[in-house]
């Protein structure tokens, strides 16, 4: 091993092979389970971005690392072919961790006692690119614009909170943060698609300084994809004084500043781009806007447009690729080697029967839901208290009779959490401990990463049984439709 590869090897962790697939390349190479991946070609991958791009080459050869003993082994294989190997993280060098301050980071707000990943902060383009974080771009710089550009990694996700540089100055408490939005300037000249955040906070970025915010995108950054505009999360745990809920008449005056401005940019750029958060529809008491005002639902994971398309699943309308997606907290526990995008959870088997996805549903009418005919066992919906305002209108649409909603306040994150994202076991174990034996208990798998909540327990550690099914309209409906159950059922495997 060169003295040059020795140094970088220093500053990084080297990827680990978790799995090798039957009958393919990598196992016909000779790679096992356990196996670190020194180089590929001579090159060490920092991330699995640079992994996947460097096995997709024809007869890579890779230099393995068994028991202490490297050696070099050449993978017979097309370009383009799959490698067959998959490798345990996303990111093998360090994470570029965020040097802002933001009043508003929910990170700060976080309990003591979670694990040590969840307080880690990034500002990383990379994990934008992989999970849908948003990064400031403060870090950013001109290696990392030749890399973005070059390797096309597209969509990023950037936080703008302000275009006056002054004020987003003063919310990322970071002097860079005045003028980096050049970069954001540079990857939209250079065709990189991005989507834009403002998290609003009271007093501080709203009412004329949201117009402004607004005004500036649409004279700067026309060609950004879509701009959400969410509100802030305050926990239990907040110690900034100055971060406060919105009131509802607050949420109100943004609703109306986003609608406002929904039409100046349909009327000079031909789509809408901005769209306000479903919290602010549920906080202001206002109807969703139709489902044609999402366009494309471009920033669904972000919490837009999240129950006029849940409510086209459930009731069997189809629509394009939509569904929740890896965002925040999921990056924290690894990345799949295969697929840029992480899966929510680790395991596929189905539970009691087939979920249909939204995929199948092209053409289809709305169906009317047969509730509890499992069993004829009762049905327990688990969500949080904005979940709650959502499903329950669409169970009484469609004729309520056995399943209900149960509700679980979110004490573990206190504050105005009320997102079923950020459900924990330990809220979960208190509510479902009072609920009786034999029900069913529908469990969405948003609130779990890799098989766990974010305080560390997993659906087996739940004083009930739990089946956990995806966070979508149609597999809830298709969970209440089923009408067979398994003999075999797991607790806490998901269906």
């Amino acid at each position: 091993m060169s003295d040059a590869l020795t140094r970088i090897l220093n500053y990084m962790s080297l990827p680990v092979v978790v799995a090798v697939a039957s009958g393919s390349a990598a196992e016909l190479a000779g790679l096992l389970p356990g196996d670190e991946i020194v180089a590929i070609d001579g090159e060490v991958p920092t991330d699995v971005i640079r992994w996947q791009l460097l096995v997709d080459e024809a007869d890579p050869t890779l230099t393995v690392q068994r028991g202490g003993v490297s050696r070099d082994t050449r993978v017979v294989k097309a370009a383009g072919q799959p490698l067959g190997a998959e490798v345990d993280s996303s990111i093998f060098d360090r994470v570029r961790t965020c040097d802002n301050h933001c009043e508003f980071c929910f990170i700060y707000q976080l309990p003591k006692g979670m694990r040590r990943s969840l307080y880690l902060k990034d500002d990383d383009y990379r994990l934008s690119f992989l999970y849908g974080n948003f990064t400031t771009l403060t870090r950013f710089t001109e290696a990392d614009l030749e890399r973005v550009v070059t390797e096309r990694l597209s969509p990023l996700y950037v936080s703008i909170h302000a275009t006056d540089p002054a004020v987003r100055t003063r919310m990322l408490r970071n002097p860079r943060g005045g003028y980096s939005l050049r970069w954001l300037k540079a990857l939209l000249d250079c065709n990189i698609e991005v989507n834009g955040q403002i998290v609003v906070c009271p007093g501080i970025n709203d009412a004329d300084v949201l117009d402004d915010t607004l005004l500036g995108v649409l004279d700067r950054f026309p060609e950004l994809r879509s701009l959400a505009v969410v509100p802030l999360g305050v926990s239990a745990h907040n110690h900034e004084s100055s971060m406060r809920p919105h009131t509802q008449n607050e949420a109100v005056d943004v609703v109306r500043t986003v609608e406002r401005w929904q039409e100046r940019f349909l009327n000079v750029l031909g789509r809408r781009m901005v769209f306000a958060a479903d919290e602010y529809y549920l906080l202001a008491e206002k109807s969703f806007p139709e489902v044609d005002t999402y366009e494309d639902f471009p920033m669904h994971e972000d919490g837009i447009g999240m129950a006029r398309a849940f409510e086209a699943g459930f009731t069997g309308k189809r629509l394009s690729d939509v569904g929740p997606r890896a965002g925040f907290f999921q990056w924290v526990d690894g990345a799949p080697a295969q697929g840029y995008r992480a899966p929510r959870m680790g395991a596929s088997s189905n539970r009691g029967g087939e979920i249909a996805s939204s995929d199948s549903l092209e053409g289809a009418k709305p169906i009317p839901v047969e509730i509890g005919t499992r069993d004829n066992a009762p049905v327990g919906i688990l969500t949080g208290a904005y979940g709650a305002k959502i499903l329950s209108p669409l169970l009484e649409s469609q004729g309520r009779r056995k399943a209900r909603i149960i509700e679980v306040e979110n004490r573990f994150f206190g504050g105005n959490v009320k997102v079923s994202g950020l459900m924990v076991g330990e809220d979960l174990h208190r509510v479902l401990s009072s609920e009786p034996e034999g029900h069913r208990y529908l469990l969405p798998d948003v609130c779990l990463n890799n098989g766990r909540f974010l305080d560390g327990l997993s659906p087996a550690d739940l004083p009930r049984e739990v089946e956990v099914i995806a966070t979508d309209g149609a597999s809830l409906r298709s969970a209440l439709r089923t009408t067979t159950r398994s003999k075999d059922l797991q607790q806490g495997t998901p269906i």
